[in-house]
This record gives structure tokens, sequence and C-alpha cells, in this order.
């Protein structure tokens, strides 16, 4: 079944979709007749985003739970660094795809996406390599995290359906799915986790600078993903498609981590014992 999810959602494509598909809302009238979709605010969008995102976040997932209440071993976190590095490791490629489709006109998001791409790779450490020394400190090597063979396949889903938005869909709800979708929600997540990270596993600050990284860079680059999306989504249809690929987003990335429990860690710490629903 979480396989059919995966394959579900790598197969939706949002430019054959009407506005009423792409929100999942039939849009009528009083007297039942289908009408046209009123284009929101500024204020009513960034609220829709908002909502399209809440609930999903993968904070919810019964791995990041274990995580943040230190029920996880390294060895654990090691199998989380070998994954994560596959998914986030391509994202200046992700970002690379949609600058290379937006408009010369979009002056400000491009700038935004070649910033976002230099801080990936080479502005002061490159951001893979302090998860490598991460994942080192938990125990693995660097051969085994740069080793495609080790990740999931709920991992490769999760890739790939980053790949395929940033090379196919409008530039705009690309920035949505990934940056709103998924990096914006980053912070949050890492917030939790983080504490942990010290306090229970004794990790030390050069150990754990991917994860304070991040805390303050996806903050600063999440909300520049919103104004992005609020400037450019400029019709009721994009709009609807933005909304419902950030609500795609954040599924996938709870799918993934969610994947990684039932992969790595559900036979030794049972659902149960956690206090969170199946």
């Amino acid at each position: 079944m979480l396989f059919q999810t995966v394959y579900y959602i790598l197969n939706i494509d949002y430019n054959d979709l009407t506005v009423e598909q792409a929100s999942g809302v039939s849009i009528t009238d009083p007297h039942g007749e289908q009408d046209m979709a009123v284009l929101m605010n500024r204020e009513e969008f960034r609220t829709a985003l908002e909502e399209s995102i809440k609930g999903k976040s993968a904070n919810k997932a019964p791995f990041s739970v274990a995580w943040a209440s230190g029920k996880l071993s390294r060895a654990h976190l090691a199998r989380w660094a070998e994954n994560h590095y596959h998914y986030v490791g391509p994202f200046a490629d992700y970002l690379a795809y949609i600058y290379a489709r937006t408009p010369d006109h979009m002056t400000e998001a491009k700038d935004f996406l070649l910033a976002n791409m230099y801080e990936e790779e080479i502005g002061g450490d490159r951001h893979t390599d302090l998860l490598i020394r991460f994942a080192q400190a938990c125990g693995t090597t660097r051969e085994r995290v740069v080793d495609p063979d080790n990740m999931s396949p709920t991992t490769r889903g999760l890739q790939a359906w980053c790949y395929s938005v940033a090379m196919r869909e409008d530039p705009v709800v690309a920035v949505a799915a990934l940056v709103v979708g998924l990096e914006s929600q980053v912070p949050s997540i890492y917030r939790k986790q983080t504490p942990t990270l010290r306090e229970k596993y004794q990790f030390t600050d050069e150990e754990v600078e991917f994860f304070d990284l991040h805390i303050v860079s996806d903050e600063i680059h999440g909300e520049r993903g919103y104004q992005i999306v609020l400037e450019h989504a400029n019709t009721p249809e994009l709009q609807q498609r933005c909304l419902k690929i950030c609500e795609v987003g954040a599924q996938m990335r709870l799918l993934y981590t969610t994947a990684l429990f039932h992969d790595y860690v559900a036979q030794e710490i049972p659902l149960h014992t956690l206090q969170i629903a199946a």
C-alpha cells in the first residue's frame, strides 16, 4: 500500500488538472452550476497555502516522534542520514532546473534560486558535507551515505518526485512544491529534534551543525518561497495548482519519514509505545 501511494502521487500531472480537480473542491454557484474560481488576495492565499500543509508535517511521523523523544539509537539515525542525503543532496539540482525555466522578468525569484544553490554548494561548508559529518558521528561512513543502494524505495520516490516537479512544472508551482511545501517545514522539524541530539545523545555542536544551519537558513528560504508564490501565482488556476502541490509535497515528506520508521525502526520500537495513531 505504501508503494502504491508513492506511485499514485508520482503520476499526478498538474498541467492536465482543471482548477476544480487541482483544488479537490467542487466550485459551484448557489444554483449548482459551475462557476469560475475567484482570485484570492495575498492574505487569503497565504492562509490557504499554510492550511494546505497544516496537519501533514513530518513532525507527526513516528520516526520524528521517536527521534524527538530520544527513543532512536545512533544506528537508526545513521539510516536516516543515509536516506536523507539522497533527498537533500540534489536540492541544488532541483533548484537549477527551476532556475533555467524561470522567465527573465522574475528577477527576484531567479536571484533567490541562485543564492539558494550557492548556499547549498559553496557558500561556506557544503551542506551535504555537514550531513555526512553527522552521519559519521552516528557510526556510518561517507561511502555508505553516498551509495544510492542504501536508500529506501520511498526515498527514491521522494527524490524522483522532486526532480519531476523541478523539470516539468511551471516555475511558480515548482517553488510552491519544493520551497513552501518541503523546505519551509524544516525549521519546525529540527527545532524539536536538535535539542535531543545534544541532551540525549551527547553530539557536539560541530556534529549537529547541519541542523543548526538549516533551522536558520530554511526559515529564510521558506519565507522567500512564500513571497515568490504570492507574487507570481496571479491567476485562480495557478493559485489552485500551487495549493494542491504544496499539499502533495507535505504528504510526500510525511510519507518518506513514516517509511523510515517502518523500514528501520518498527521491529525494535513498536508503534504503540510512541502513543501516536498508526
